[in-house]
């Protein structure tokens, strides 16, 4: 069951993380722990309204939180806040309820589906989503408050 979890295109996404490292001046930033785990996610993004333009991503997590950022990583430019929000709710009921994998840009998630049987893994796999849902949120507010200014 645990080669399930681990499969080989998992393992090489988890391995060829995209958009490592941290935007020069972000618009917003978040950063999420894993209790559990202790695994963690910085994310910054910039955004034009509330649709992402620029990301970059420190991730310290498990291959699970690694392949599902690289997910992320891979997608997230062009993405809408609603459209990462629809993501995330529908990769967390994928893991908590058996649901099926999110549809769309983010389709690829469904390749963790198997992590549904391993509820410590459920917090760190959800961490990309996590911090960017809080990044754009928090890149919206500033840039509406300046854009008041």
């Amino acid at each position: 069951m645990i080669d399930d979890l681990y499969s080989a295109k998992l393992l090489k996404l988890a391995a060829n993380l995209p958009r490592v490292g941290r935007l020069a001046r972000p618009d917003g930033t978040a950063e999420k722990v894993a209790k559990l785990c202790g695994s963690k996610v910085v994310v910054d993004v910039a955004v034009d309204g509330d649709q992402v333009t620029d990301f970059a991503q420190d991730v310290k997590a498990c291959a699970l939180g690694q392949a599902a950022a690289a997910v992320l990583g891979a997608n997230v430019v062009g993405a809408r806040l609603s459209e990462i929000e629809l993501a995330r709710d529908a990769l967390r009921a994928m893991l908590k309820e058996g649901a099926p994998a999110p549809e769309g840009r983010f389709s690829d998630l469904a390749m963790l589906a198997p992590v549904k049987d391993y509820p410590a893994r459920h917090a760190s796999t959800l961490l990309a989503f996590e911090a960017t849902v809080a990044a754009v949120r928090q890149a919206m507010e500033r840039t509406s408050r300046a854009g008041a200014a």
